[in-house]
C-alpha cells in the first residue's frame, strides 16, 4: 500500500515486529490511573488534549505506563502503525499548529472531517481540540449534495478529506463562500489542495494547548433523521470531560492493559467516544482495522490473531460475524463485548453467548446525548433492555408534558436538563433555537424514543416517535 509507506517515511516510523498475543497483557504496571473528575463537581476549564493526552503522554515519559502503544493501527495487507501517547501528542501539535498557522483558523472555526479509518483522524481531532476548533465528522458515504448542505449550513472555514471526495467538493465549493482551506490526505497532489501529511511533518511540535472553557464548544455532530435535514448537536469540551468522570468509567472498565477494538464508523459520535475518548481516558491502546468495506470473516480473523481483550460495535457486526462463522468463536483475549447504535436482539445475545463464552452489552445514545444508558460491565444483564441511566444524567420516561411515569408505562425516554444541565448533554441544535426548543419538554430533554423502565430502573426501548433517528457505528 503505497500511501502508508510514504506515511511511514513521513513519520519515521517502521513496520513494528509482531509480538506473542499475551505480550501486552501480562506487562508490569505500575497501577497508575486515569485521572477523575467527580459526577458531578464540574471544572471550570478542561480539555481532553492537555488534561487527559498529555496526562497520558507525562506518565509514558516517568516510566508509569506498559509498553502499550496508545493507537495500533492495520489494514488488509498487513501493514501496521503504533503510535505512544508520546507520539500523539508531537504529531498532534504539529496539526494544531498546521490549523492555525498555515490555514489561519481560529479558535470557534469550523472544520468538516470526512476521513475514514485512517492514522490522520486521530491528529486532526486532537489538533482541533488542542486549538479550539470545532470539528464536525462526517462518513465518508456522504454524497455531493450532503457535503453541500453540511459545508453551508455550519459555515465551515475548512475541510479534510481524501482524493476520493476531493473533486465532489471542488465541484461545489463555489456555492460555499466561508470554505477558506482545503486539506487533503492523500498520496497523489490535487490543485487548489494543501497536503495534511506533509505540512504535519514541517510543523513546528510546539504548540500551547489553548485554556478551554469546560462549556465552550468542541465538536458538532449531524444528527441522522428519517424527516427534515439533519441537524448540527453542538457538543461542548464537557463531553469530553464526562468520560473521565466515574459514573462513565464503570461502563467499560477500561484499563491500561486493555487493547480496545471500536468498528464504529468514523463519521459517528460513537466513533469519538468509542476511537478517542473512552479508551485513551483510560489509557488503554485502541486499535484500529482499516477495514474500508465491512467484512465478517476480517472482524473474526482479526479478534483471533490480535490480543483485543475490549470490543464495541453495532449489533449487526456480532449478528454477521454469527452468521459467516462456520468455526469455534472462542476468542483468545477478548474479555468484554458491547453493542450500541441499533436495537440489540435477545436472540443475537444468546446465540454470542453460546458461541463466544461471552456475555453481550447494550449501551444506548443519540447525537445529542453520547451514551446515556447502558449496561455496565458485571451488571446483572435483562435480555432485551437498554440497561440503566449513567450518571450524570438522571434518565426517566415521561410523558409530552415532562411528567415522569410510573413503572412499566410506555413514554418517552427524558433526560433531566433542568435546574443543571448535566455534562455531556448536548448545548442545543446550532442555529436552530425552534428545534432545540421543541426537544426540550417541561425539566427534560426529549429523545422522541419510545420505552418503559422496570422496577429495577432497566429502560425497555420500544421505537422511535419523531425524526430523531439514534446514531449508528
Amino acid at each position: 500500500m503505497q500511501w502508508l509507506m510514504s506515511f511511514r517515511v513521513l513519520w519515521g516510523i517502521r513496520k513494528p515486529f509482531h509480538l506473542a498475543p499475551g505480550y501486552f497483557r501480562c506487562q508490569p504496571l505500575s497501577g497508575v490511573g486515569a485521572p477523575r473528575w467527580n459526577d458531578y463537581s464540574v471544572p471550570e476549564e478542561f480539555n481532553f488534549a492537555s488534561d487527559v493526552l498529555d496526562y497520558w503522554t507525562q506518565m509514558e515519559k516517568e516510566g508509569k505506563r506498559g509498553p502499550n502503544p496508545a493507537l495500533w493501527w492495520v489494514n488488509d495487507q498487513g501493514d501496521e502503525l503504533k503510535w505512544s501517547f508520546r507520539e500523539l501528542t508531537d504529531l498532534s501539535r504539529r496539526a494544531a499548529n498546521v490549523f492555525t498557522q498555515i490555514c489561519g483558523l481560529q479558535q470557534g472555526d469550523r472544520l468538516a472531517l470526512i476521513l475514514p479509518r485512517v492514522p490522520e483522524w486521530w491528529l486532526v481531532t486532537i489538533g482541533c481540540i488542542r486549538a479550539g476548533i470545532i470539528f464536525m465528522p462526517g462518513t465518508i458515504q456522504l454524497k455531493a449534495k450532503d457535503i453541500l448542505y453540511r459545508l453551508q449550513v455550519s459555515k465551515a472555514k475548512g475541510i479534510v478529506t481524501t482524493d476520493t471526495l476531493a473533486s465532489e467538493v471542488d465541484s461545489l465549493a463555489s456555492e460555499c463562500p466561508t470554505l477558506k482551506t482545503k486539506l487533503l490526505v492523500s498520496d497523489q497532489s490535487h490543485q487548489g489542495w494543501l497536503d495534511l501529511r506533509s505540512l504535519i511533518k514541517s510543523a513546528s511540535p510546539d504548540h500551547t494547548c489553548i485554556k478551554s472553557k469546560t462549556l465552550d464548544p468542541m465538536a458538532i455532530f449531524f444528527t441522522s433523521g428519517t424527516t427534515g435535514f439533519p441537524k448540527m448537536a453542538k457538543h461542548s469540551h464537557g463531553f469530553a470531560l464526562r468520560s473521565s468522570f466515574p459514573s462513565s468509567r464503570k461502563l467499560l472498565q477500561l484499563k491500561t492493559s486493555d487493547i480496545f477494538w471500536c468498528l464504529s464508523d468514523t463519521g459517528w459520535i460513537l466513533a469519538v467516544l468509542g476511537c478517542l475518548l473512552e479508551p485513551w481516558t483510560a489509557g488503554a491502546t485502541l486499535f484500529i482495522h482499516h477495514l474500508p468495506q465491512f467484512d465478517p470473516k476480517v472482524v473474526e480473523q482479526m479478534l483471533f490473531k490480535y490480543p483485543i481483550t475490549q470490543c464495541l460495535a453495532v449489533p449487526f457486526v456480532y449478528r454477521m460475524i454469527l452468521q459467516h462463522s462456520s468455526t469455534s468463536l472462542r476468542f483468545p483475549t477478548l474479555e468484554h463485548c458491547s453493542a450500541g447504535g441499533e436495537a440489540l436482539l435477545p436472540e443475537d445475545q444468546e446465540q454470542w453467548r453460546r458461541q463466544t463464552g461471552l456475555l453481550l452489552y447494550e449501551i444506548y445514545g443519540q447525537s445529542e446525548t453520547g451514551v446515556s444508558c447502558g449496561t455496565l460491565r458485571g451488571m446483572k444483564i435483562k435480555p432485551g433492555s437498554m440497561g440503566k441511566g449513567i450518571p450524570p444524567f438522571d434518565v426517566q420516561i415521561i410523558d409530552d408534558k415532562g411528567n415522569s411515569l410510573p413503572f412499566n408505562t410506555e413514554g418517552n425516554i427524558g433526560i433531566r436538563m433542568k435546574p443543571t444541565k448535566p455534562i455531556g448533554l448536548f448545548m442545543g441544535y446550532e442555529d436552530n433555537p425552534v428545534k432545540t426548543a421543541e426537544v426540550e419538554c417541561g425539566d427534560f430533554y426529549n429523545s422522541g424514543d419510545r420505552a418503559t423502565m422496570d422496577e429495577e430502573g432497566y429502560i425497555w426501548f420500544l421505537g422511535r416517535n419523531d425524526d430523531i433517528i439514534n446514531t449508528s457505528g
